[in-house]
């Protein structure tokens, strides 16, 4: 079984920085897309950030410049770096990825959610 788990969120003052962290875990033989989303309640998951197995990266428009995504397949790990925190970005953060097990299956993982709060 092949899965991710995030890290890393918490409360923090606009202006403030966050890192998340995801960390895949299982028989995994490589690692394919990547990504971050976000959700707040009574809204639909958004894309905040991803990045491909040959390290292209897209962004949301508002998070373009204050966020960047990284990666270390080396670690099964994917990480978010979040500054300049707005409240508008509070939302459980959500890992992504495409994780290819020792059979050559592609798995569509995502981890349990962490909760990010931007409020003074």
């Amino acid at each position: 079984q092949v899965q991710v788990a995030e890290s890393g969120g918490g409360l923090v003052q606009p202006g403030g920085s966050l890192r998340l962290s995801c960390t895949a875990s299982g028989s995994i033989f490589a690692i394919d897309a990547t990504g971050w989303y976000r959700q707040v309640p009574g809204r639909q998951r958004e894309l905040v950030a991803r990045m491909t197995r040959l390290g292209t990266t897209n962004y949301a428009e508002s998070v373009k410049g204050r966020f960047t995504i990284s990666r270390d397949d080396a670690q099964n790990s994917v990480w978010l770096q979040m500054n300049s925190l707005k409240p508008e970005d509070t939302a459980v953060y959500y890992c992504n990825a495409g994780l290819i097990d020792d059979l050559g299956l592609v798995h569509d993982c995502w981890g349990q959610g962490t909760q990010v709060t931007v409020s003074s």
